[in-house]
């Protein structure tokens, strides 16, 4: 796909091909392609002025997730406007706490709040409303029933490490020390609440991929505050067993690990939660992950977002960069994390101007 114009234009349809050739789809299967196909993580989001036009006429962040309409619209602007190779599903991770029967609202200007924070681990104070979920999958559809075939469409969940972290501490922390503390002192209950939020994310992605996505990525957040043996057991162990419990329900499933921060733990969450392809974020050499990933792993990653907010030589620095350290393996470009909102439109047509060129072109 081609870069459009900075005004935003309507998707017309799409030569008729099966999914599978969109080329995010064929490097997830392990095709090295020149120039790497693109997304951006939370690339619908408040960077746009569209988006930001349609949040204040719709209201809050959790209303537009749970809209199918909105949520759609939010989802297939940055294909629009800018031809990304991907379209990500827009919602929320704490949309699987919502279904577990925990209160989500959002404050304005402080994030998350979930009630009852879960500081025991303990379930019971809650009632399941996996009904929550609904008007998620009613978007998946809308989306589908739009999307070019040779856009692919990426679903999402959060890992349970990460949705853990909120449930206990009932927002979001900078050291995630509620958590970590009840894992220490009650591995039994704490693998109870992991336990439960890998069945639910098992059935909420498998009806992601029911409804239409090609593909789901876990985002674990926050896996870098773990020690390695804490690591192995709520980081690796749970992705692993959504693994495998999505490819027995779904098989030939596509899916992304992202354990962000996890640093010299990659090659072991590589190697043994059984994913298809690996986002790293933006602190980890590029050259570094290649030598010590599987050989032929697809990666995906892993451009600072604030070298996309400063432009010029440092953004094209850092993607000459990423893609010779990757021009031997299937590669994904994208973020190492989230998109901010103040990255100039400008500077994301700029990084599609020169990944568009094939890479031996501007060695």
């Amino acid at each position: 796909m081609q870069s459009s114009p900075s005004t935003p234009t309507a998707l017309s349809p799409a030569p008729m091909q099966t999914r599978r050739d969109a080329p995010i789809l064929r490097v997830l299967d392990g095709e090295m392609l020149d120039p790497p196909p693109l997304w951006l993580m939370r690339q619908a989001g408040r960077y746009l002025p569209e988006y930001r036009a349609l949040r204040a006429d719709k209201g809050g962040f959790l209303d537009l997730c749970y809209d199918p309409m909105a949520a759609a619209e939010i989802t297939l602007q940055p294909i629009r406007r800018f031809g990304f190779d991907a379209a990500i599903l827009f919602s929320d991770i704490l949309v699987i706490p919502h279904a577990l029967g925990q209160n989500l609202w959002f404050e304005v200007g402080e994030g998350p709040r979930l009630a009852p924070p879960l500081v025991d681990g303990a379930l019971t104070a809650l009632s399941a409303a996996p009904q929550r979920l609904g008007p998620v999958i009613e978007t998946v559809r809308r989306v589908r029933a739009l999307l070019p075939p040779a856009c692919a469409f990426l679903g999402f969940a959060g890992s349970p490490w990460t949705v853990a972290t909120y449930m206990v501490a009932g927002a979001g922390s900078r050291d995630q020390a509620a958590a970590r503390r009840l894992a220490y002192s009650d591995p039994i209950a704490f693998g109870a609440l992991i336990d439960a939020i890998i069945a639910a994310t098992i059935d909420y992605l498998a009806d992601q991929i029911a409804a239409g996505v090609d593909a789901v990525q876990l985002f674990d957040s926050w896996a870098g505050s773990l020690s390695p043996a804490q690591f192995e057991r709520w980081v690796i162990a749970p992705n692993a067993a959504i693994v495998d419990g999505l490819r027995a329900r779904c098989p030939g499933a596509r899916i992304i690990g992202f354990p962000k921060g996890a640093g010299g733990k990659l090659a072991a969450y590589a190697r043994e939660t059984g994913v298809d392809a690996l986002g790293i974020d933006e602190s980890v050499d590029p050259v570094w992950a290649n030598a010590v990933l599987p050989e032929h792993m697809p990666v995906q990653g892993n451009l600072d977002p604030l070298a996309l907010i400063a432009g010029g030589d440092a953004l094209t620095s850092a993607i000459d960069n990423i893609r010779a350290a990757f021009a031997g393996r299937p590669h994904i470009f994208n973020l190492g994390h989230g998109i901010l909102p103040d990255t100039p439109i400008a500077h994301v047509e700029e990084l599609i101007a020169r990944l568009r060129t094939p890479h031996a072109a501007v060695r």
